[in-house]
């Protein structure tokens, strides 16, 4: 993880993207089951998938995704910098000590998306806008879940938002993202380097350690989305309730649990665990490709 600071931008902007590419259609299912309410709900994945279909891809499954596709080199590269340089401070007298390196690697994740919070939590915040607004064909009309102007962009909600609610309206939910982001990306680090560790030093992977970075990339992804699933929920619904029916994200969690009991709390894992393994597996392994190939540079 060391090297130029630009190094990790680019080698993190790039991985970042491929892994966004790959995983935003999957993403945008996820929100679509999370924040419809009981009277709008979809049936199931298959529904969702049909019903976001009808708008097409652009409008549908891509929806909300250019923001974070330009901005995600500045979040990855912070999230990643920040690792190393707590991983150097930790490891400077015995990083030799296995036990206590990985209790390291999870406190550097930790200290990493802590570091990114700033900067990720608006663009965040205008993607569960745009990705919840989706518009769905019922019977020759069009349905939008809010009552709220349908934003035909990122800078029209960005514009809007800013206007009625300044600044601190960008950053709705952003204490329930830091409580999802802080500890998963510890979880993150640390499932991604042990798995890793493990296959090289087990020799189940190849010469170039493709095979390695897209499992271990994978599992990590899948594991730390499973683990945080209900903060999530918690906050896509909180972000994309535009009535005011969510006075604070407890209010949120307290009534969706009243309305739809214990399994709210997991709406849409399976479609996020199928996103996040290729969307990870595919990010780790061009971030680590194309940092190897800048480092000789």
């Amino acid at each position: 993880m060391s090297g130029h600071w630009s190094h990790d931008y680019l080698a993190g902007g790039l991985g970042g993207a491929a892994g966004l590419l790959v995983g935003h259609p999957f993403d945008t299912v996820k929100v679509q089951l999370q924040t419809r309410t009981t009277d709008q709900r979809y049936r199931g994945t298959i529904d969702a998938v049909s019903g976001i279909n009808q708008t097409g891809w652009v409008r549908g499954f891509f929806r909300g995704l250019s923001w974070p596709l330009f901005t995600f080199g500045i979040v990855n590269s912070i999230l990643l910098r920040v690792y190393g340089n707590t991983m150097k401070i930790l490891e400077k007298n015995d990083p030799e000590d296995r036990k206590k390196h990985y209790m390291n690697v999870y406190f550097a994740g930790c200290t990493g998306g802590a570091a990114f919070q700033v900067v990720a939590i608006p663009f965040d915040y205008i993607k569960v806008v745009l990705q919840s607004q989706i518009q769905r064909n019922n019977g020759g009309s069009v349905e939008i879940q809010n009552r709220v102007r349908y934003f035909r962009g990122p800078v029209e909600c960005t514009v809007h938002t800013y206007r009625t609610l300044g600044l601190s309206g960008l950053y709705k939910g952003g204490t329930v993202m830091a409580v999802r982001d802080i500890p998963t990306c510890g979880l993150y680090m640390l499932t991604y380097s042990y798995i890793g560790d493990l296959l090289r030093r087990k020799r189940w992977t190849d010469s170039r350690g493709v095979i390695a970075e897209l499992i271990s990339g994978g599992c990590a992804g899948s594991l730390a989305w499973f683990a945080t699933m209900p903060f999530d929920v918690i906050k896509s619904r909180y972000q994309a309730d535009f009535d005011g029916v969510y006075k604070r994200p407890l209010d949120c969690a307290i009534a969706s649990y009243k309305e739809e009991g214990f399994r709210v709390f997991y709406r849409g894992t399976v479609v996020t665990c199928l996103r996040a393994f290729p969307s990870c597996a595919v990010a780790m392994l061009v971030y680590s490709y194309v940092l190897d190939v800048l480092k000789k540079t």
